[in-house]
């Protein structure tokens, strides 16, 4: 391989090349501070602005363990040397082993097609987290020494855990490694330990632990230093009774803390400070903690300088080792929850029982933050919800868990002066939070709300001239992020529940709006370790034992396993999942084979939440249960065809046997269900089934002498209707999109704009700002994305931008959702670079005019819509804009990278 002093890997260095690169990222992160993937996977972005057709034809990755040696390019780890190859991201480091504890500097420079080389990028880096044998501490914690489960548990104060040390010498680097189950709260000296909030990230504590790396360089000083930690309960140590049976999974336990601080030395020696019984422990003022009930803090019981060095625990007790959890310790891939915003109340409300009503002015999943001037010992309960009774006091109700729920109490402590406080070990789902137990004068207390979820990146836009959609754009986007706290759950007031079927239906908006990599593939890792030897999946991941025998089968549930793998290959591109997955998928897809009767799939569920029903719909879940099984079949015999090398010899034989059942289950589905009259239906119909003629639609069920027929009986039923749809959340995700795509946006553009019930609007007539769980105007939550699925196709079909696969490197651009808007755009940054459509026109005698953007490495295929007749399409100028095809009411091209303009009329 030539270094880069080479002089055949530098000709044509300068700054005059086209391509530049922008981006870089680390599995999927710009910098990454302790990870234990033995080959990170390094990705960049590329610029060629005011170019066309511009592409990569090589690139060079060095590596080293330090910036300046990069900057004399002798003293590499790695380099790649010049390597041909069009890839820009999942390009993974393969250079010498990895070691431990090291932080790794890298940067790339490309080649264009014509030769000319770009600037080096500018530096980033990762760091190696701890070696699997590099514990030296044990779990330590509170309550009975037992396993990793301790049977039964009851309620105890949240501990208090801390440890005095001495550094003798001056410090280079500090780090903290440390996992507390099920979550922990760390302070040096008195300072608080990184942003995060309920952390390490929840998971199957019998198959995965999660520790988190923070670098305390700053934190350690010379001479006497102090670490305190508290631990919350989560949902490893939650004692109250649920219906999931949280309160009794196999891992079950007391919190417990396992932790490591490295303190390195200019001399090359290092401290280490260790969980072990040198620990001391006592109950803490947090008394009790649980992500449902809520936290009880009393202010009086806080041991001021407790995380000091020099504080006086000799009341305290020795920490008592513990049984380690059976899972595999590992390094958090995800990004930690964070506190992400602050909102201020837009409104105060006294009742007639004289507590006051908080009201944010919008729908959050968080806590508050509470400040108050009392006398000590008063209790000032928070009560949180997401709606009010009649009498004007906070809704915070649940038949799933008896007794106390979303409340908080804080004892003051009365200092004489302000108190602040906020909850550290649960968060709620709110707009109102209702105070109690304090007078009620100006400026004695006041309430701000604090927004907790994962932070992840917002790397999309919508706008349009429809001013509604774009209302249902930011309130579905609002909905999505309170429902990502380290994995996809389905309400943050009700569940907290990782529920599959909600993931599968909102995985294309979350992909789109969001950039969810990280956290979807740590998902993914819960999907596989929530899977029993059978195949079997639960319909909540992860799960502590519920959601196996409870609703199985359920596969429009558990099919989100293989439609994610796909999915992260379709839009991120990602050949490691399907490779770390495909196994375990193919053994769940197997498992639902061979639980076919007649030929179909069956299931405990269905078309969840249709209008007039509380839970499953009436008609046979037989037909949506195959449907998404078919779906999935042909997703995962599709990876096998797109990706190489899965370590399963027989991959190709597995996939031409899905590709066979998927073609029974087509033959069994349509002489089950297609009727004589030219539609779906199942012998349980009370009446004509939307869902029961978009799904099929949608999967590629129906076949080609009924897809007319069936889209007729699809659009006659929503007229008869009034205008409205009568769909649950499997229906209405697919609904809108079947509309466009075969010829009737205006009944879409219907659909989407009503204000009566059943309809997106009826809930924003009622003051809705996200999106709700039911259609009625009593719905259990108003945080609940499933049924906000219109989003996908404000994007995808109003705006047009389609993901294709491979990461974006095809993509289409097709806007057959544009009745009743004059104009749209939207723009997403893809792991290549930045895609975008913004169109405009087209009604009347005013041309339709549309700009799209490609980024480097990608091809979009472009449908340029045009009036009925032949129609002509002005291109901007470019050989390597092609026509491929007309379309009914489309002319196509395809373009590669650059920004193409398209003229109609």
């Amino acid at each position: 391989m030539p270094s880069p002093r080479d002089p055949a890997a530098s000709e044509n260095t300068g700054p005059d090349g086209p391509l530049r690169v922008v981006n870089t990222s680390v599995e999927h992160t710009e910098n990454l501070l302790g990870t234990d993937v033995r080959r990170p996977r390094l990705g960049w972005e590329l610029s060629a602005e005011g170019q066309r057709g511009a592409r990569q034809s090589a690139y060079q990755v060095r590596v080293a363990r330090s910036a300046a040696a990069l900057g004399d390019g002798l003293r590499t780890v790695w380099d790649s040397g010049r390597v041909v190859s069009e890839r820009t991201f999942g390009v993974p480091y393969d250079g010498p082993g990895l070691e431990a504890r090291t932080r790794y500097h890298w940067q790339v420079r490309v080649w264009d097609g014509a030769g000319r080389v770009s600037r080096w990028s500018a530096v980033r880096w990762w760091e190696t987290a701890l070696p699997s044998d590099g514990w030296h501490g044990h779990w330590i914690g509170a309550g009975p020494a037992g396993g990793s489960g301790d049977g039964e548990v009851t309620a105890r104060p949240a501990p208090l855990l801390r440890r005095e040390f001495t550094v003798g010498a001056p410090v280079t680097r500090a780090r903290l490694y440390i996992s507390g189950l099920a979550y922990y709260e760390a302070e040096i000296n008195g300072r608080r330990v990184g942003e995060q909030v309920l952390d390490p990230g929840f998971t199957d504590y019998d198959a995965t632990v999660l520790y988190a790396v923070h670098d305390i360089t700053g934190l350690i000083r010379p001479g006497g230093n102090a670490i305190g930690v508290t631990l919350g309960r989560g949902f490893f140590g939650m004692t109250t009774p649920n219906v999931w049976n949280w309160h009794r999974p196999p891992w079950h336990g007391e919190p417990r803390l396992l932790a490591q601080l490295e303190i390195d030395h200019p001399d090359g020696t290092r401290t280490l400070v260790a969980t072990d019984g040198s620990w001391r422990i006592t109950e803490g003022p947090t008394r009790t903690d649980c992500l449902y009930a809520g936290e009880t803090y009393d202010a009086r019981l806080a041991p001021g300088g407790w995380s000091l060095p020099g504080y006086d625990d000799s009341a305290w007790s020795p920490a008592g080792r513990r049984r380690a959890p059976l899972g595999t310790v590992r390094a958090q891939p995800h990004e930690p929850i964070e506190v992400t915003g602050t909102v201020e109340p837009v409104a105060v409300r006294e009742t007639p029982g004289g507590s006051h009503v908080v009201d944010l002015g919008r729908t959050l999943a968080g806590w508050s933050r509470l400040t108050v001037r009392a006398p000590a010992g008063t209790v000032v309960r928070l009560t949180y919800g997401e709606k009010l009774h009649d009498d004007g006091t906070v809704f915070a109700e649940t038949e799933h868990v008896p007794g106390r729920f979303q409340r908080d109490e804080y004892v003051c402590a009365g200092t004489g002066g302000d108190e602040v406080w906020e909850p550290r070990f649960s968060y709620k789902g709110f707009r109102y939070v209702e105070v109690s137990g304090v007078p009620a004068l100006r400026g004695r207390w006041s309430v701000v709300g604090r927004e907790v979820r994962t932070p992840v990146a917002e790397v999309s836009g919508f706008r349009c001239s429809e001013e509604f959609y774009e209302q249902l754009d930011r309130a579905m986007r609002r909905t999505v992020r309170s429902n990502l706290h380290g994995i996809p759950t389905d309400t943050p007031m009700y569940e907290k529940n990782g529920w599959t079927g909600d993931a599968q239906l909102g995985v294309p908006v979350m992909t789109y709006a969001f950039g969810t990599h990280r956290l979807l593939a740590k998902w993914l890792g819960d999907l596989r370790d929530s899977q029993r030897p059978d195949g079997q999946l639960p319909v909540i991941v992860p799960s502590g034992g519920w959601g196996y025998e409870d609703l199985a089968p359920s596969p429009e549930w558990t099919t989100v396993y293989p439609f994610l793998v796909r999915e992260m290959y379709r839009v991120y591109g990602d050949e490691r999942a399907v490779r770390e997955h495909w196994r375990p998928v193919t053994r769940y897809l197997d498992w639902e084979i061979a639980r076919l009767r007649d030929g179909l799939a069956v299931t405990e569920l269905g078309d969840y939440l249709a209008p007039g029903y509380g839970g499953n719909p009436p008609e046979d879940t037989r037909l949506t249960a195959t449907a998404y099984l078919y779906r999935a079949l042909l997703a995962t015999a599709e990876l096998a065809g797109l990706v190489d090398d899965l370590d399963a010899p027989d991959q190709d034989a597995t996939a031409a046997r899905y590709r066979r059942t998927a073609h029974e289950l087509r033959e069994a589905f349509n002489a089950a269900f297609l009727g004589p009259a030219g539609h779906y239906r199942t012998d349980r119909d009370p009446g004509y089934r939307q869902t029961s003629n978009c799904v099929p639609l949608a999967f590629g069920l129906v076949p080609p002498h009924a897809r007319e027929s069936v889209t007729a009986s699809l659009v006659a039923d929503i007229a008869a209707r009034g205008g409205h749809l009568d769909t649950g959340a499997l229906g209405t995700s697919v609904l809108l999109p079947q509309l466009s795509e075969r010829g009737h946006p205006e009944v879409a553009h219907t659909l989407a704009t009503r204000r009566t019930y059943p309809s997106w609007g009826y809930w924003f007539e009622r003051g809705a700002d996200t999106m709700w769980e039911m259609w009625q105007a009593d719905s259990r939550s108003r945080a609940h994305y499933f049924q906000g699925t219109v989003a996908q196709w404000l994007y995808e079909n109003v705006a047009g931008l389609r993901p294709g696969d491979a990461g974006y490197g095809s993509f289409v651009v097709r806007p057959d959702g544009r009745a009743g808007v004059e104009w749209a755009r939207t723009s997403i940054r893809t792991v290549r670079g930045e895609a975008g459509v913004e169109w405009s026109g087209g009604s009347g005698a005013e041309p339709f005019r549309m700009s799209v953007r490609v980024p480097v490495g990608a091809t979009a295929e472009v449908h340029v819509p045009v009036g009925p007749g032949p129609g002509t399409v002005a291109v901007s100028a470019h050989p390597d804009a092609r026509w491929v095809r007309v379309e009914r009411g489309f002319q196509v091209f395809r373009v590669p990278q650059g920004r193409w303009e398209f003229t109609a009329g």
